[in-house]
């Protein structure tokens, strides 16, 4: 095969060829890096999320089957690391955030400012919210508690744990209205 589509690849991927991962990885790391990048903000942590994008590619290439685009499917697969790592750090904090993208990662200065501007609007938002408001949105969103559970840690009823939830979404929602569509196209919402 002279220039191999991406379907020819992942043919090859399942039969176990890693000739083929390495072609799918030379082809979409960068763009794999990207994704992960817009959420993590730390080069290192991305270089090693990304590389489970794709050992996790090798893991499962047996039970693949992409309709779509290849470099879609890895970059929604990276998205998807991203945001489970995001959602597993107890905290949120805006300063450890840099202002622009290194070297190989970067994408253009406004989509970086506006994700910068993103992450620390959603901190300011959740740091806005009244105490018990803030602790039930965290272990629900970044700890990915069920509201059973966050009853149980926090000693409350389900009911208020369900107040409180709704309260704090409906902060969020007046403080970030604008970018509304992005975290709900992200899961956040």
């Amino acid at each position: 095969m002279d220039n191999p589509t991406h379907q020819d690849w992942l043919l090859r991927l399942r039969a176990g060829e890693r000739t083929a991962l390495k072609a799918i990885f030379d082809q979409q790391y960068t763009p794999v890096c990207q994704a992960i990048y817009r959420f993590v903000k730390d080069p290192g942590l991305t270089e090693d999320l990304a590389q489970e994008v794709f050992v996790r590619l090798w893991e499962k290439r047996e039970q693949l089957h992409i309709d779509s685009n290849l470099g879609a499917y890895l970059r929604r697969m990276a998205v998807n690391e991203a945001l489970a790592y995001v959602r597993k750090k107890s905290r949120y904090q805006a300063d450890e955030l840099p202002v622009h993208l290194p070297g190989r990662f970067a994408t253009p200065a406004d989509q970086s400012l506006a994700a910068s501007e993103l992450a620390q609007r959603i901190t300011l938002a959740i740091q806005s919210l009244p105490p018990r408001c803030q602790s039930v949105f965290q272990l629900s969103r970044f700890e990915e508690k069920t509201y059973q559970e966050i009853a149980d840690q926090l000693n409350i009823s389900i009911k208020t744990v369900e107040n409180q939830m709704g309260k704090a979404l409906k902060i969020m929602r007046e403080q970030l209205g604008d970018y509304l569509g992005v975290l709900i196209f992200f899961g956040w919402w």
